[in-house]
């Protein structure tokens, strides 16, 4: 299941970068709509990778995904684990856009599915993936360039794992 899309937002590209990086608690509130809290667990970071547990509410379905950025608008991610399938990547580019917002460019590819509950998963994403996956994140990165709380992104790079315990700072975790 690979897909690509873009979008733009009202969003400055330090706002979406600071979006996608930020892995402490002010993550969950970021990205409400499309993180479930019960999924949501830091397993490791660093200043430009973390490991990270997530999932969408409402679905049975959970990743874990190793990310990496480079500033100022790159990330990158690589499947580590997954309750649907046995493979995958993606990247999301920022770039400065129109009137002071930016443009996002992403690419999602995740494939190798278990059985015909990962099959149906993936093909359910590759069909309503392009559509709906941007306007979730537009809806997200734009609340951040509205004024009040919700357009303070932290600059705090390390999250805390459930619980309110901060994770170690370790080694990169072995791929997969």
């Amino acid at each position: 299941m690979r897909f690509r899309y873009s979008l733009t937002t009202k969003a400055t590209p330090g706002q979406v970068f600071a979006a996608f990086t930020d892995v402490s608690d002010r993550r969950l509130e970021i990205w409400r709509r499309t993180l479930d809290p019960a999924k949501y667990e830091v397993r490791e970071s660093g200043e430009n990778w973390a490991v990270v547990r997530e999932g969408s509410p409402g679905v049975r379905i959970w990743v874990v995904l190793r990310y990496e950025w480079e500033p100022p608008g790159t990330i990158r991610w690589t499947l580590v684990e997954s309750d649907h399938c046995d493979g995958g990547r993606g990247e999301v580019l920022i770039s400065p856009g129109p009137d002071g917002g930016s443009r996002v460019d992403a690419m999602i590819d995740h494939g190798r599915p278990r059985g015909a509950r990962g099959r149906a998963i993936l093909a359910v994403q590759r069909l309503v993936g392009p559509r709906l996956f941007p306007r979730l994140w537009r809806d997200a990165l734009d609340r951040l360039a509205t004024p009040g709380p919700a357009s303070d992104v932290s600059s705090r790079r390390r999250g805390r794992r459930r619980g309110g315990r901060r994770p170690r700072a370790s080694a990169p975790a072995a791929r997969r």
